[in-house]
């Protein structure tokens, strides 16, 4: 029987531009050093803020499947 199986890890992209660019990061990021990327979800968006109460960061939890390759 012929199948697959996914890893699903979570991880914090963060940007002072946007969520977007913050989620973006996340995936290039996990990108670099995973293979097969299958999906990727946004679970999560907040900001960080300064003293002011002004956002100085943006930052988006991404939960990021790719495929197991299993060791023989």
């Amino acid at each position: 029987m012929a199948g697959s199986v996914y890893k699903v890890i979570e991880l914090v992209g963060t940007s002072t531009d946007s969520w977007e660019d913050a989620a973006k990061r996340a995936v290039t990021t996990a990108g670099e050093s995973l293979r097969d990327l299958r999906i990727a979800e946004v679970v999560k968006l907040d900001m960080q803020l300064d003293d002011d109460g002004a956002v100085s960061l943006f930052r988006a939890k991404v939960s990021v499947s790719f495929k197991h390759e299993a060791s023989n």
